[in-house]
């Protein structure tokens, strides 16, 4: 091969070398699916995270253990997340504060991109937790996608289905134990398998190791002795922290 040849061919490899470069830089990078659903489009909407407190309880009783996940998630995420913690009578509030969030341009509906785009995450206990699954179903109505449900010793409320799971959530878990007058659903499933991952639904037991919750109200200690102490169990509500961390935005330093 002459000397001619063989200069004209490297000067093709490195013309060809050049195109690829400029196209691969124009790509972005691979992405996980995790990261996928935790990336937040350009202008989108911040994560929204809610929590509903059981029975009569306020939002703001930081002993409860729902108000103290969301009072860490404030802290942890100042910003890029949206938290609120909401009495389980308010998911009309709740509901209202998730459309104003995800109308990112203001004009006072949810365009389908809009919709798409919501990063929404809902946990609760007892009724709470109910009042969780009957917000996302209400969501589902207006085709608004829900990342995550978490249940904790859930009690359905006259006229809710706490047990199936609308298809428009991506991922439930439930927590729940079975002892004393009230305690949890324990049971969850999907109402559309395809669609929805059942992360579990894990027992609790505090027969042999029962909790103090001395910080609790004498009569949820007495009436409700098995359903306060799962309230107040740090193991259930570190794993519910986790599991909602694990649909936030990484935290920087």
């Amino acid at each position: 091969m002459s000397h001619s040849i063989r200069a004209s061919i490297r000067r093709v490899s490195l013309v060809l070398s050049l195109i690829a470069a400029i196209i691969y830089v124009g790509q972005p990078p691979p992405v996980g699916a995790s990261d996928a659903a935790r990336a937040a489009p350009v202008g989108a909407s911040p994560v929204i995270v809610l929590g509903f407190v059981g029975g009569y309880v306020k939002h703001d009783a930081t002993v409860h253990s729902a108000v103290q996940v969301g009072a860490r998630l404030k802290q942890d995420y100042p910003s890029g997340v949206y938290v609120e913690v909401l009495e389980n009578h308010r998911a009309g509030q709740a509901y209202t504060e998730i459309v104003r969030h995800l109308d990112t341009d203001r004009d006072g509906t949810l365009s389908m991109e809009e919709k798409r785009n919501a990063r929404v995450v809902l946990y609760g206990h007892s009724w709470g937790a109910s009042e969780a699954i009957t917000l996302a179903r209400e969501l589902g109505k207006q085709n608004i996608p829900v990342l995550l449900t978490v249940q904790v010793d859930s009690v359905a409320k006259l006229g809710e289905n706490d047990k199936v799971i609308p298809a428009n959530v991506a991922e439930a878990a439930n927590f729940y134990q079975q002892n004393g007058l009230v305690h949890g659903e324990s049971q969850i499933r999907a109402a559309d398998p395809a669609r929805t991952k059942i992360l579990g639904n894990f027992h609790f037991d505090y027969k042999g190791s029962p909790l103090d919750c001395k910080e609790y109200p004498w009569y949820n200690r007495l009436f409700m002795k098995a359903h306060t102490q799962i309230e107040c169990d740090p193991k259930v509500w570190n794993q519910v922290e986790s599991l909602i961390k694990s649909k936030l935005p990484p935290q920087h330093q």
